[in-house]
């Protein structure tokens, strides 16, 4: 059975949450949202999402966004 993955809205919810709840002001800034792209040809590998950001020290993160088939609710 073929499910469809939601990694491009998950990752947009995502990148919206840590621009707009950071009471704190600890995150900086947070990078576009990277798709899984082959290095060389630039073709589609997997839905897979990253985002980028950084905290106001400078340090760097990655925020993965990835398919987990292996825990979908209905494989158990």
């Amino acid at each position: 059975m073929f499910k469809l993955a939601y990694c491009d809205k998950i990752a947009d919810t995502i990148k919206k949450a840590l621009r707009q709840t950071d009471p704190d002001g600890i995150i900086a800034d947070a990078g576009p949202i990277q798709s899984d792209l082959d290095p060389v040809g630039g073709w589609f590998v997997s839905p897979k999402k990253t985002i980028t950001c950084h905290d106001r020290n400078g340090k760097a993160y990655v925020v993965t966004i990835e398919e987990a088939p292996m825990l979908d609710k209905d494989s158990f």
